[in-house]
């Protein structure tokens, strides 16, 4: 266990593995003095790296929250996407989240816990991997990712290209699709692209996929839950994120939209909530909810 640079708080690695083949890597936070009082668990999106998540991290646990930030398997260090190429992305969701909450659970038994998913890692939750035992749950542009609902012509024709063209190419050719050539962030295993672009062609997204299950699902969610986005967002709109929202019909859902004038910024779109920069704006209000939600009986 070491301390970062301001000693507020300690970390250290965690290797998890898989009940299905593999290892989870991540980080465990803690405060540097004293005990922490709950434990969060922070799931990430699509080809987005851990270290993304490294700064919120150590906010949490400065706060007094006990944090694990983790690479799903085949991304960053929890494995090669190529020797993970027959991963999907419903592996990550149903399979991933749960470890990582499970090892959550088992090494903090007596602390509430919650858990905060960004985009695909708010999708598992909302059809309930992972949420047994949660006193709450957020999500941050969380939503139903149709290539035809994003706004921008150029940013939907990117979308397009990479999840219709190059990435189902790379994926056949490779085995893994080049995130970071192809601007898409990290690299990723080829099953978990195919899949994501046969949901990004559905009108439902992965709801219109019966075998998912997902309305039954998500509706058999409760709890408190927090879904934030983004009025800058190019992908998560108001309405795609309640196209998942509105499936949870059992939980007590609470919406948010900041705009980056909010907090003086000049943007902040689908990845600025975890940048650094939002330490003095948007964490706070996150923190502020987890307590609420922590204190209530």
């Amino acid at each position: 266990m070491s301390n970062n640079a301001n000693s507020a708080a300690r970390s250290s690695d965690v290797t998890i593995t898989s009940s299905h083949g593999g290892e989870i890597r991540g980080t465990l936070r803690i405060p540097a003095h004293g005990d922490p009082g709950a434990v969060v668990v922070i799931h990430p999106a699509t080809a987005v790296p851990e270290r993304l998540y490294a700064g919120f991290a150590e906010y949490l646990a400065q706060e007094g929250f006990a944090t694990l930030s983790y690479d799903y398997r085949g991304t960053g260090r929890s494995g090669l996407p190529k020797d993970h190429r027959s991963l999907r992305m419903r592996d990550w969701m149903d399979q991933d989240v749960p470890d990582t909450a499970e090892w959550a659970a088992t090494a903090f038994p007596d602390l509430s816990r919650f858990a905060i998913g960004h985009s695909v890692g708010g999708h598992a939750l909302m059809l309930g991997s992972g949420v047994e035992g949660l006193r709450g749950m957020v999500s941050v542009a969380s939503h139903a990712g149709v290539t035809e609902s994003i706004p921008s012509v150029t940013e939907r024709a990117k979308v397009w290209l990479i999840l219709r063209v190059a990435g189902p190419v790379a994926a056949r050719v490779l085995g893994y699709i080049p995130g970071r050539k192809l601007g898409l962030g990290e690299d990723i295993p080829a099953a978990a692209m195919l899949e994501w672009g046969g949901w990004s062609r559905k009108p439902g997204y992965f709801f219109d996929d019966p075998t998912m299950n997902a309305a039954c699902r998500a509706s058999q969610v409760t709890g408190p839950v927090l879904s934030i986005g983004f009025s800058d967002d190019p992908w998560a709109t108001p309405q795609q994120i309640e196209a998942i929202t509105d499936r949870l019909t059992s939980a007590d859902v609470e919406r948010r939209t900041y705009s980056p004038v909010d907090f003086g910024v000049a943007s902040i779109g689908h990845m600025g909530f975890f940048r650094r920069g939002q330490r003095e704006g948007l964490w706070p209000e996150v923190v502020a909810w987890l307590r609420d939600r922590q204190s209530e009986r």
